[in-house]
């Protein structure tokens, strides 16, 4: 898999995988979730791109000078489990260790078993916190 920065034209292929991989909620514009990306450190928005140069994989990376955040981790169901996820995580790490960043915090449903077992495999721990959160915007 080839790794690259997201490009505006990758807008439908990455929707599709979002929504292939079930990452497309109500509560979530995935169009407006790439904008708002582009807007605030777009080089860490990647894509995972076949031989043929077909987007399989995707991640979003931030870092606000604190933590550093991952969302969108996705690999096309017909390409899981070749150590796709790994490498887009891996690239993100690597990003954002050279932007300085101490420690990388995600979310994950806690329904989301697999989710759950696949980073806690590639180092992830459960922190003693609880997530709270406001939507600030309503469709």
């Amino acid at each position: 898999m080839n790794i690259r920065t997201f490009r505006t034209s990758d807008q439908l292929s990455v929707i599709q995988l979002w929504t292939d991989c079930g990452l497309v909620k109500p509560q979530n514009n995935p169009g407006k979730d790439i904008l708002r990306k582009l807007s605030i450190q777009p080089e860490l928005f990647l894509v995972g791109c076949d031989p043929e140069g077909n987007i399989i994989a995707s991640i979003m990376a931030g870092y606000e000078g604190h933590r550093g955040w991952i969302n969108y981790l996705a690999v096309h169901p017909s390409q899981q489990r070749r150590g796709y996820a790994r490498q887009l995580m891996q690239d993100a790490e690597d990003r954002l260790m050279q932007l300085g960043c101490p420690k990388i915090n995600l979310q994950i449903r806690d329904t989301n078993r697999d989710v759950i077992a696949f980073y806690r495999a590639i180092g992830y721990l459960q922190d003693p916190v609880i997530s709270l959160g406001k939507r600030l915007e309503h469709d």
